[in-house]
């Protein structure tokens, strides 16, 4: 039974393209696999990260 505080959000995601260098995407996969997170879910965390820390 799902609780009554909690309230799934759809959020709708769209496919892009970026382009990295190697050692950038080197980095992202070995945090991916030292925390068993996917490559994507990475980057968004960084990407969401980067953006409530700009200043």
């Amino acid at each position: 039974m799902i609780p009554k505080k909690f309230k799934p959000i759809k959020r709708e995601k769209v496919v892009i393209s970026i382009r990295l260098n190697s050692d950038t995407l080197r980095v992202l996969d070995e945090l991916a696999s030292e925390t068993d997170i996917s490559r994507n879910e990475i980057i968004v965390q960084c990407i969401d990260f980067a953006l409530r820390n700009f200043h």
